[in-house]
């Protein structure tokens, strides 16, 4: 494995990143060429959202490529092109051999939601204290219980008590990997519904859902049938906004709305759109993200 490694002004890295996609690069990585000194930027969005600019004012922008043959052939290619003026080849230098698998599960730990509930990954004995624990491993799916969003749903969860959803009916919509519904499962609940666009995250929920062994329906939102005791919706702000009525039409009288994925600033935003179905409150907060509920 060889990576090539160029310089890029802001403007010229969507440029080179098809560029090098179309000359075969396994991938594409931009760095900000200033980082850890004074001229470094912050560049970040929203998460699930594309960032506001493709790159920063200097980027270093790496090439991954078979073969030194093929890397040096798109170094000569691209310094042929009138885009690459103002850009420069680093150099091409050959990638030390890691034993991948084994750095990416170092990467992944065991996440405590509560001293007695956690997310353990497969390669990982669970700790002595645990009492409840997913197995969940990295994956196509969003939700691992590694974000903020994730693990403040769980601790909902975990503090309505052991047993607690034996005779609810539970929709986790929006699931992802599966981890809420999941969740649900592990604190009683027998009769679980857990829907999403994706397909992916769908197939996701029934592989992790096995692993786990606990029983659960995964399908398409249109799966999500009449009303829920407790209704799980760990997504964005902008559509939980768009599906206010859906999902407090899925939540039954006295039941429980629990949703996620919004930030602190956007809470009176979520209470406006839901005022005339739910009030929501405030339940958790975590770096800068909030937990909603309401009892309807």
């Amino acid at each position: 494995m060889f990576e090539l490694r160029l310089m890029a002004p802001e403007d010229r890295v969507e440029m080179l990143g098809d560029a090098l996609d179309a000359l075969d690069a396994l991938s594409v990585s931009v760095e900000d060429a200033d980082a850890q000194t004074d001229a470094e930027q912050a560049l970040f969005g929203e998460p699930g959202m594309p960032p506001p600019k493709e790159g920063w004012q200097r980027s270093r922008v790496i090439a991954l490529f078979p073969d030194e043959a093929l890397a040096n052939e798109a170094a000569s290619v691209l310094a042929l092109q009138d885009f690459f003026d103002g850009c420069a080849v680093l150099g091409v230098a050959p990638v030390p051999e890691q034993d991948w698998v084994r750095l990416t599960q170092s990467q992944f730990t065991p996440v405590e939601i509560t001293p007695e509930f956690w997310i353990v990954p497969t390669w990982h004995e669970p700790p002595a204290q645990a009492r409840q624990v997913i197995r969940l491993d990295p994956g196509l799916a969003f939700g691992t219980g590694t974000h903020p969003t994730t693990r403040m749903c769980l601790r909902w969860i975990a503090r309505q008590g052991e047993g607690a959803f034996g005779k609810q009916r539970v929709l986790d919509y929006g699931c992802g990997s599966g981890i809420l519904a999941i969740g649900a499962a592990k604190f009683g609940a027998l009769d679980i519904d857990a829907v999403d666009i994706d397909e992916a995250a769908v197939s996701s929920t029934r592989l992790n859902a096995e692993a786990n062994g606990v029983s659960l329906n995964a399908g398409q939102p249109e799966a999500a049938k009449g009303t829920y005791d407790t209704v799980l919706a760990n997504i964005l702000a902008t559509p939980l906004k768009v599906l206010a009525p859906l999902l407090r039409n899925h939540v039954a009288p006295g039941g429980s709305l629990v949703m996620a994925g919004i930030l602190e600033r956007q809470a009176d935003e979520l209470k406006g759109a839901y005022a005339p179905y739910a009030a929501l409150e405030v339940s958790d907060s975590e770096d800068g993200w909030i937990l909603m509920t309401a009892r309807c």
